[in-house]
């Protein structure tokens, strides 16, 4: 299928309705994204963030188009490494990928607790290209599934592709102001770790073969994350209260 069939079929009902279901999809996936973006780059000095997620999010952009291209060669990925044995290049990816996060989140959790992480330290220009690093390599295990699943639900490249573009567009529009939210209240940051955590247990699991109903995790990290606001909420009021307070006396 050519280019102009591509398009042209890419706006026909059907194919807009798989569009906007894989848009979805890419979106949900997009809240994983961002949260590793602000742990990552959270050690970075204020200047240097914005460039981080920018150049990370841009090479990573890059590798899962790359992705789609390749997607038909990609499913192929699942197949056993070793006839006869149940593990495949995927699996090998996700094991990989969730062992990595959970380390990850677990030494931030660690940092955060400690009171490790309040300033800076070391060389700027190499935790700047370790945090580039660690983005995409990241985001590649986020997008081995997806690419799969969407492939699962289209043949057509071109509608995978333009779900991809608008995601990151979105990811990219709201990563630095959730991730500068989330970096400045500590309490959200050991929640996102957490989540994080849950996350990487999944994709460990998934690895294996057992899956994990997402709505488990994101349904109860989203009840965390209601009560948290209302909590922040109970504390902003209870502030200005004080204030007013002091203020008439």
């Amino acid at each position: 299928m050519d280019f102009a069939s591509s398009f042209a079929h890419a706006l026909t009902p059907d194919s807009l309705a798989t569009l906007a279901l894989l848009v979805g999809l890419e979106l949900v996936l997009g809240i994983d994204n961002v949260l590793v973006i602000s742990i990552v780059v959270a050690r970075l000095p204020d200047h240097r963030r914005n460039r981080a997620r920018l150049i990370g999010l841009g090479i990573a952009l890059v590798a899962r188009l790359l992705f789609v291209a390749g997607a038909f060669w990609l499913v192929h990925l699942t197949h056993p490494i070793i006839p006869g044995w149940p593990v495949s290049w995927r699996d090998v990816v996700l094991i990989a990928g969730g062992l990595f996060l959970i380390w990850k989140a677990v030494k931030e959790i660690h940092c955060v607790v400690e009171m490790k992480d309040e300033e800076f330290h070391g060389p700027v220009a190499s935790a700047f290209r370790m945090a580039i690093l660690q983005i995409v390599l990241l985001d590649i295990v986020f997008s081995l599934d997806s690419v799969i699943t969407a492939v699962g639900l289209t043949n057509n490249l071109l509608i995978i592709s333009i779900a991809v573009i608008i995601s990151f567009m979105v990811v990219i529009a709201y990563a630095r102001p959730i991730g500068e939210f989330i970096i400045k209240r500590p309490t959200l940051k050991i929640l996102a770790l957490a989540f994080l955590v849950s996350i990487g247990i999944t994709i460990f699991l998934e690895g294996l073969h057992q899956e994990v109903a997402r709505t488990y995790i994101y349904l109860p990290m989203g009840f965390a994350l209601l009560i948290e606001m209302l909590n922040m909420r109970y504390a902003a009021n209870n502030r200005r209260r004080n204030g007013n307070s002091s203020g008439i006396r």
